[in-house]
């Protein structure tokens, strides 16, 4: 039988990006936005605060954007400050690539395994799914949902007893299936 895993996001992620004003790498979305509007053209951030100083810094999403080439939903958006956009522009490659940004998911998601009943199966099949791009070590996610420290689940996967698909070192952010055998 096939069991559903989840990895959920619990909360937005820390960004990483230097401060101007202190030495800290860390900044929070507030999840407001600072919308800046010139005749026709519209500028749109996404602010942050430092962690350590609390220095806000702007993170560009729109510069010098024509008004009629923005979708009114998203402009009613901008203006309500929407959380669920404030998480979606942070996933968003292109605003991390343009802002130099990477994202900190350290103690922001949680795994959902629907519960331990699974544990004491010989075979355990397992689907990973996730619902936002989060990057976790694949074996972190195993020794959590099965219970096992990580130096085990290594062991099960140098033994074979641990098979995948994809490979199981290094971080993924997609979605996996694996199969333990006890």
């Amino acid at each position: 039988m096939l069991n559903n895993w989840m990895v959920i996001p619990i909360c937005l992620p820390l960004v990483r990006r230097r401060c101007h004003t202190c030495t800290s790498e860390r900044f929070r979305a507030s999840g407001k936005f600072r919308v800046n509007a010139n005749q026709k053209l519209i500028d749109a951030w996404l602010l942050a605060r430092c962690t350590a100083c609390g220095e806000t810094a702007k993170l560009t999403f729109l510069e010098r954007m024509n008004v009629r080439s923005i979708q009114p939903e998203l402009l009613d958006r901008l203006h309500d400050n929407d959380p669920g956009l404030t998480a979606e522009l942070l996933q968003d490659p292109a605003l991390q690539r343009r802002n130099r940004i990477a994202l900190d998911w350290d103690n922001a998601w949680r795994l959902d395994t629907g519960g331990s009943d699974h544990l004491d199966h010989e075979v355990i099949d397992v689907s990973v799914r996730f619902v936002a791009r989060i990057p976790v070590r694949p074996v972190r996610l195993i020794a959590e949902g099965c219970g096992l420290s990580r130096a085990e689940v290594e062991r099960l996967i140098m033994e074979g007893n641990l098979v995948s698909a994809v490979r199981l070192s290094g971080k993924l952010s997609g979605d996996f299936t694996f199969t333990l055998k006890r």
